[in-house]
């Protein structure tokens, strides 16, 4: 009895101690974070601001949030709304000097760079300097930093110039090899999300449109890289065709570069520019803290409101994308706060479920019953992201914003082949002749296949539908350039699929013009996540494993693999993207 006792007691003292450590844990962890949160930075006379590789440029104010056992890099996440308004307010800053940009790889979007890019040419007109420096240099680093006045390249550096390439991988033998099988149903012979299940090679449709939109973003970035480095076009493409840049003596023959100098040296030319003596420290500020070091002087009662939707689009409730539950609550919240004069739904996304995309599309539009909508577009708004975006006032897109892909799929797969080789079969008892529609082992009953092509058709009818009244066009003429067909912003334009070519800055600059308000405060939403939040989803076992296999096949090859085995993707119509376009 004397040892039950004694264990009892052992067990009480060590669930009291676990339970301390665990509630110090969490008051430290909300103490930093709120030190950090409240921390603005000083900015001293004769200063630099510098764009270097510890800062991340993101969309939305929770994208890229990494959490505490994450295999993320921990950098800054600064949002490009931030990243531009921070340039701006350094045009006319008196300690600002100059602008540095110090990165040999860049995380940020080709929008998003298109924008900062387009920040620093404004800076450039106040006369104060802009130079660049770089080591071993990717492309899109080097898209961003050819804005300068001088590009200074290490002796023993490189630019990886290069051009665009989509390469996609396909899985239809690999399936059958080992016995997966897949039921596919879409519309659109341009909707090529389901198409490395369909097949070992490329069709010529999607062939098409990845060759339309890599010439259209190309063309584009090209032109301004050639433009700010006084390149003519033909000599450009020579370079990028021959990859002169990966040698740091051609890519000063061929003035990609001015000079190459060592990074000391260049810390030497920037005190030459500041007048500093040797001897004395360069006075360097981050981007990241030179936007802590704002204050907020807008009226609480008159803001203009921006709803950032990044990442997929899915039902229910969760973290890391779009999901109806969660955002529907968002969007409910603005159309009631009284102080919330206009709202700017900012897209940042691929889509996803097509149940989840109409639930959001018909919240946005009792809101817009409210109170102005205008759309502002980032790298994408395809399929769920574009049908988001049909209760607009006004949709403005970037030039190299992916988006359209107005089509429709579903993807169901069972592994009957691999099962029966395996020796594992399966019989169902049903009532009725569809009771068992859809088996993990033996796939779709007889009458799902056409009940789920209904289902898909009528989605489709139902997305163009919602594209026409907000287009005002008809139906023929969206579905022409519908049919799952992605486009640039810039083509977007020309088909009357968006309204202007423009950035975030503007979609606000325009809400706030409908919302007849002309001092407002900017605010983001859904608010940012407490480090408390995160840590808790750390813990979330599909989390975990996300991160594990993701780390070991690669981020692109794990969204391949989501698809086929997440279950929030499964037994659903889709409105999804097939890939992603990057710089790098």
């Amino acid at each position: 009895m004397k040892n039950f006792i004694r264990n009892v007691a052992a067990n009480i003292v060590a669930i009291l101690l676990l339970g301390g450590i665990f509630f110090i844990f969490f008051t430290v962890l909300m103490l930093m974070s709120a030190a950090t949160g409240n921390k603005k930075a000083h900015v001293k006379k004769d200063s630099v601001l510098t764009l270097d590789y510890h800062t991340s440029i993101v969309d939305g104010p929770n994208d890229g949030q990494a959490g505490i056992f994450s295999f993320q890099s921990k950098n800054n996440n600064v949002m490009v709304y931030d990243v531009v308004e921070a340039i701006k307010k350094a045009k006319s800053d008196d300690k600002i000097k100059g602008i540095s940009i110090e990165t040999d790889f860049i995380s940020a979007g080709i929008t998003q760079l298109d924008d900062v890019r387009a920040a620093l040419e404004d800076f450039k007109k106040s006369g104060k300097f802009v130079t660049a420096y770089g080591n071993n240099v990717s492309q899109a680093a080097y898209y961003l930093g050819s804005v300068a006045d001088q590009y200074y390249l290490h002796p023993a550096g490189g630019i990886e110039l290069k051009g665009l390439s989509a390469e996609v991988m396909y899985m239809k033998s690999f399936a059958e090899k080992y016995g997966i099988g897949l039921e596919i149903i879409r519309h659109g012979k341009y909707k090529s999300a389901v198409e490395p299940y369909m097949r070992d090679d490329m069709s010529p449709e999607n062939r098409e449109q990845l060759s339309t939109i890599l010439n259209d973003i190309w063309s584009d970035t090209a032109s301004k890289i050639s433009a700010s480095r006084k390149i003519h076009q033909n000599d450009f493409k020579t370079v990028v065709d021959s990859l002169y840049g990966v040698i740091p003596e051609l890519s000063i023959k061929h003035k990609l570069a001015d000079k190459l100098v060592q990074k000391s040296e260049y810390n030497d030319l920037l005190k030459q520019k500041l007048k500093v003596k040797e001897d004395k420290d360069l006075n360097r500020i981050s981007i990241s803290k030179y936007i802590s070091s704002f204050s907020d002087k807008g009226k609480k009662d008159n803001q203009v409101a921006v709803l950032y939707a990044s990442g997929a689009i899915y039902g229910g409730e969760g973290y890391d994308g779009i999901y109806a539950e969660n955002f529907v609550k968002e969007i409910q919240s603005l159309a009631e706060d009284k102080n919330v004069k206009a709202v700017v739904l900012r897209i940042n996304s691929p889509g996803g479920s097509a149940n989840a995309s109409d639930e959001i599309l018909f919240e946005m539009q009792k809101l817009k019953k409210k109170k102005p909508v205008v759309v502002s577009f980032g790298d994408y708004a395809a399929s769920g992201g574009y049908y988001i975006a049909m209760a607009a006032d006004k949709i403005y897109s970037e030039k190299n914003t992916l988006t359209g892909s107005i089509g429709v799929f579903g993807m169901i797969p069972y592994l009957k082949e691999a099962a029966n080789k395996n020796g594992i079969y399966t019989h169902a008892v049903t009532t009725n002749a569809n009771s068992n529609h859809i088996s993990m082992i033996n796939g779709l009953s007889p009458g799902t296949v056409s009940i789920l092509t209904q289902s898909v058709e009528g989605t489709y009818n139902r997305f163009v539908h919602f594209v026409t009244q907000n287009r005002k066009k008809s139906f023929q003429q969206i579905d022409e350039v519908g049919g799952g067909r992605v486009w640039s912003g810039t083509r977007a334009k020309e088909l009357g699929l968006v309204d202007e070519l423009g950035t975030l800055n503007d979609a606000i600059a325009y809400a706030a013009k409908q919302a007849k308000v002309s001092d407002y405060n900017v605010s983001a939403f859904p608010k940012k996540r407490s480090q408390f939040e995160i840590f808790l989803k750390d813990f979330e076992e599909n989390e975990v494993a996300a991160r594990i296999i993701s780390r070991k096949i690669g981020k692109e090859n794990y969204e391949l693999f989501e698809r086929v085995t997440d279950p929030k993707l499964q037994s659903v119509v889709m409105m999804g993207m097939p890939y992603q376009i990057k710089l790098q």
